[in-house]
C-alpha cells in the first residue's frame, strides 16, 4: 500500500521545470488573458440568465461575490505553488509532491473529465449563439443538425459544436505562440462586448427589477454560487501552463489573481445591470445577455453582444483544450498514462496527437450527448480541484519549509482551511446525481490506476 503513496520529490519537480519539452513562450499579459479568455464565456453569456430565472433572482450578484471570495482562497493557493513548483500539470503535480501518487491521479483523472466537459457545454453554448446569430441575417440552420438526439429539440447531431471544436483542436495543435496570439485578439474584443453592454444597459436599470432580491433565498444564493463555479474553472487552466511561461516564479502569481479580479468584475457587473434591465423570471434564455438589450429596444447592439458571445466563447474553447492536452501530457510523461500522449511533434513542439484525440472527444460529447446533467459535474470537478490544493499548500509549509516562493498564502493554515470548507460547503449543495455521478468516475479512475497507472508510472520504474 506504500506505492500507492510514494511522491514526486520537489528537487524532482524542479529539475523537471528545466527541461526543455515544451517552448517556454507567454508572458504574464498572456496569461492574463489565458485566464479571463477562459473564465469569461458562457458562464456571463448563458449561464447568468439561468442561474437567475431558477435559483438566485438579482441576489446573483452576491452568488458571484461567494464564489469569487472562495475562488480567492484558492487562487492564492495556486499562486504560491505555482511560483513555488512552477512545472505543468496543475492541481494534479502540485498532489503528487504533497499527498502521493494515488491521490494525484484521481484528482487529474477528475480534472480530464472536468475539461471534456466543460469544452463540450461550451461549444454547446456557442453553438446556440451562432444558430441565433445567424437568424437574425434571416439565415436558418438545420433542425437535424442544430442540436444533441437527447436534448429535446429534434436533433440528430450538433454541427456547429462539433465543427467549432475541431477547428480550434486544429489551431491549438499548430502551435502555441499561434493560440496565444489569437486568443489575445479575441479576448480584447469579447471584454469590449461586455463593457458595451455594461455601459448601455446601465441607462436601462429599474431598481424595482431587483425587488424581491433574494426570491429564492440563502439556499438559492448557495446553489447559485455553486452552479457558477463552472465558469472560474480558468485559474487551473493557467496553473497548467507553467511549463511555458517565460518567469513563472514571478508571472503565475500576477496572472492568477490578475484574472481573478477582472473577472469577478466583470461578472458581478454584467449580473447587476442584467437582472436591473429585465425581470429575472424572464431571463431563462439562451442568449440573455443580448436577450436583455432586444427587451429594451436596442435591437442593433443586442447583435453586436451576440457576436461578442460567439467570439468570446471560442477562447473559452481554445483554454480549455489547452489545459486538458497539458494536463494528460504531464500524467502520460510520469507514466500514468500512455506515454504516445506525451509526444512532441519535432516542428510544432506541441502534443499533437493528445491534441487531435482531445478534441474528437469533445466534439463526439458536443455533438451527441444532452449535457445538462453532466454540465453540474465540472462544478464538481472544479471544487474538489479547489480543495486539494488548499490541503495540499498546507502540507508543502509542513513538510518542505524551505522551498522558495514568490508568493506566499497569508495565515497559513487559516486560508487555505478557509478555502477547503468553502468549497466543501458549495459542493453539498449540489444536486445529489451530481456526487453520484462524481463518485462513480472516481471509482472508475481508481480501477484505472491499479490496473495501468500504478504498474507503469515512472516511480515504479525506478523503484
Amino acid at each position: 500500500m506504500n506505492s500507492i503513496f510514494r511522491k514526486k520529490t520537489i528537487e524532482a519537480l524542479l529539475a523537471q521545470s528545466t527541461q526543455k519539452d515544451l517552448k517556454r513562450t507567454l508572458s504574464v499579459l498572456d496569461l492574463i488573458f489565458l485566464g479571463v479568455g477562459c473564465v469569461i464565456g458562457t458562464g456571463i453569456f448563458v449561464i447568468t440568465g439561468v442561474v437567475a430565472a431558477t435559483s438566485a433572482g438579482p441576489a446573483l450578484t452576491l452568488s458571484f461575490v461567494i464564489a469569487g471570495i472562495a475562488c480567492a482562497l484558492a487562487a492564492f493557493c495556486y499562486a504560491e505553488f505555482s511560483s513555488s513548483v512552477p512545472v505543468s500539470g496543475s492541481v494534479y503535480t502540485y498532489t503528487y509532491a504533497t499527498l502521493g501518487e494515488f491521490f494525484a491521479f484521481l484528482i487529474g483523472w477528475d480534472l480530464m473529465l472536468e475539461y471534456v466537459l466543460a469544452m463540450a457545454a461550451v461549444s454547446t453554448g456557442w453553438s446556440s449563439y451562432f444558430q441565433s446569430f445567424l437568424t437574425g441575417f434571416g439565415l436558418h440552420f438545420p433542425t437535424a443538425l442544430g442540436s444533441a438526439p437527447l436534448s429535446g429539440q429534434g436533433g440528430i447531431v450538433n454541427l456547429p459544436a462539433v465543427i467549432i471544436i475541431l477547428l480550434i483542436t486544429a489551431l491549438v495543435s499548430y502551435g502555441v505562440k499561434e493560440s496565444v496570439r489569437f486568443n489575445n485578439v479575441m479576448v480584447i474584443l469579447k471584454i469590449v462586448v461586455i463593457l458595451a453592454f455594461i455601459v448601455t444597459g446601465i441607462g436601462y436599470v429599474k431598481p424595482e427589477n431587483w425587488s424581491p432580491f433574494m426570491p429564492f433565498g440563502i439556499s438559492g444564493v448557495i446553489t447559485s454560487a455553486a452552479t457558477v463555479f463552472f465558469a472560474y474553472l480558468g485559474f487551473d487552466a493557467i496553473a497548467t501552463a507553467s511549463e511555458e511561461v517565460k518567469r513563472p516564479q514571478r508571472d503565475m502569481p500576477i496572472g492568477i489573481i490578475g484574472s481573478l479580479v477582472v473577472c469577478t468584475v466583470l461578472y458581478i457587473a454584467v449580473s447587476a445591470v442584467l437582472t436591473g434591465i429585465v425581470p429575472y423570471t424572464k431571463l431563462n434564455v439562451d442568449a440573455p445577455v443580448s436577450f436583455a438589450l432586444s427587451f429594451v429596444g436596442q435591437d442593433k447592439i443586442a447583435g453586436f453582444i451576440s457576436v461578442g458571445a460567439v467570439i468570446g466563447m471560442v477562447t473559452v474553447i481554445l483554454a480549455l483544450i489547452y489545459a486538458q492536452v497539458r494536463l494528460s501530457f504531464v500524467m502520460s510523461r510520469d507514466g500514468l498514462l500512455p506515454k504516445p500522449l506525451s509526444r512532441l511533434n519535432k516542428k510544432r513542439q506541441t502534443p499533437f496527437l493528445n491534441t487531435w484525440i482531445t478534441g474528437f472527444i469533445g466534439a463526439g460529447i458536443a455533438g451527441f450527448l444532452d449535457l445538462t446533467t453532466l454540465a453540474h459535474l465540472v462544478n464538481m470537478g472544479t471544487l474538489a480541484a479547489f480543495t486539494l490544493v488548499s490541503i495540499a499548500i498546507i502540507i508543502l509549509r509542513k513538510k518542505f519549509p524551505d522551498v522558495k516562493s514568490t508568493f506566499r498564502v497569508p495565515f497559513v493554515p487559516v486560508v487555505p482551511l478557509l478555502s477547503a470548507l468553502f468549497c466543501i460547503y458549495l459542493s453539498l449543495s449540489l444536486p445529489g446525481i451530481t456526487w453520484i455521478s462524481f463518485i462513480i468516475w472516481i471509482a472508475a479512475g481508481a480501477v484505472v490506476y491499479f490496473l495501468y497507472g500504478k504498474k507503469h508510472s515512472n516511480l515504479n520504474v525506478k523503484s
